[in-house]
């Protein structure tokens, strides 16, 4: 690698004595855009970081960063996603990427969240390997060349890091956390005790084949299993007390986590296949309520035929209810049979992800 930016150099040492001739300075530009494509092609890691009003600890994570990669001899980019903030995040940013060229920046007009900063960082990432950490310090850069060796040599899809020992309110952050990790290693069947860590490592097949949109980042991991990515991993990372400004966690988040969680999950099972669930629901609601009709009207005929006295048929509310379960079991029908009418006319119904042909 390093030997191969070496010959770039020296190369394009070369051609500056022939710069000033057009030619030259054609010739130029082209060895820059081939050696630029050399450098990216055999990038290590790409870092992406992902921050809302970081201002104060946007140097100190750079700087340890920078000593982290150069200790061990990396290659590497840092992605700072500034999240429509509303302090100096981006001057920060901006003042970083004028002393290094590895910092890179995207800058939102408004807040977006998360999952929309990590999606357009993935889309710029290069590495061979991807980090994600917040931008707050709490995720140690040391954590990185270890990360770095699971996926590369271990073989690891993805990394994901848990805190073990976190250093938040036991009360309105650590409960939560653990019986939202509990319900997610539950329903989505990985067996993760820190799923939404904000520090982990993908191999850059993984984030390249996945979409991360609206409030999903809490569920990478399980997005990855659903695209075919199964050897996901787990390792213990440090967490560090926050030194700079003021958490964003939330009860909103809390609770919008499981929304999303069923979402997930829901689609993952009868995305493809709605009538499975919308068909069968409304079928037995549809088949319920017709017998609960035959029942009523069985007993108004025996009431008749036997003379004794009994109330209309219209009247009565187990009549109503039972129309209803027929009415609601007809629009479920309708609504599977919709929904694979609009898949059978997605333009994506066939985009399947292959591994390896031949």
């Amino acid at each position: 690698m390093h030997f191969l930016l070496y010959l770039c150099g020296l190369i394009v040492w070369s051609e500056l004595i022939d710069s000033k001739s057009g030619d030259g300075r054609k010739r130029l530009a082209c060895i820059k855009e081939e050696c630029n494509f050399i450098y990216s092609s055999y990038m290590n890691i790409s870092i992406v970081v992902p921050l809302f009003n970081e201002a104060e600890s946007l140097p100190k994570l750079f700087e340890w960063i920078n000593r982290v990669m150069n200790e061990h001899k990396f290659t590497y980019e840092v992605i700072f996603v500034n999240d429509g903030s509303t302090d100096e995040s981006w001057q920060v940013i901006r003042d970083l990427q004028t002393d290094h060229n590895e910092v890179h920046g995207i800058c939102f007009r408004r807040n977006y969240g998360k999952s929309a900063a990590l999606y357009c960082g993935f889309k710029m990432a290069e590495g061979d390997v991807v980090i994600t950490m917040d931008a707050d310090l709490q995720d140690s850069p040391d954590e990185i060349p270890e990360l770095y060796r699971m996926i590369m040599e271990d073989g690891y899809d993805l990394v994901s890091g848990w805190k073990q020992k976190r250093f938040d309110n036991k009360l309105t952050k650590n409960l939560p956390s653990k019986l939202f990790n509990a319900t997610a290693r539950k329903v989505t069947g990985i067996e993760l005790h820190d799923m939404n860590c904000g520090l982990k490592a993908y191999k850059k097949e993984v984030i390249k084949n996945i979409e991360v949109f609206s409030e999903m980042h809490r569920y990478i991991p399980y997005l990855a299993k659903n695209a075919g990515f199964t050897k996901i991993g787990e390792k213990v990372v440090q967490h560090r007390k926050r030194e700079f400004g003021t958490s964003k966690f939330g009860l909103n988040r809390f609770v919008n986590g499981y929304l999303d969680l069923m979402t997930l999950w829901f689609l993952n099972k009868f995305g493809k296949q709605p009538m499975h669930f919308f068909g069968l629901v409304g079928s037995v609601m549809f088949i319920l309520g017709f017998i609960a009709i035959c029942v009523v009207g069985g007993m108004k005929l025996y009431a008749l035929s036997h003379g004794i006295q009994a109330m209309l048929v219209g009247t009565n509310p187990y009549f109503h209810l039972s129309i209803l379960m027929m009415i609601l079991g007809c629009m479920l029908f309708l609504a599977g049979f919709l929904g694979e009418l609009i898949i059978r006319n997605s333009q994506s119904r066939n985009d399947y992800l292959i591994k390896e042909e031949f």
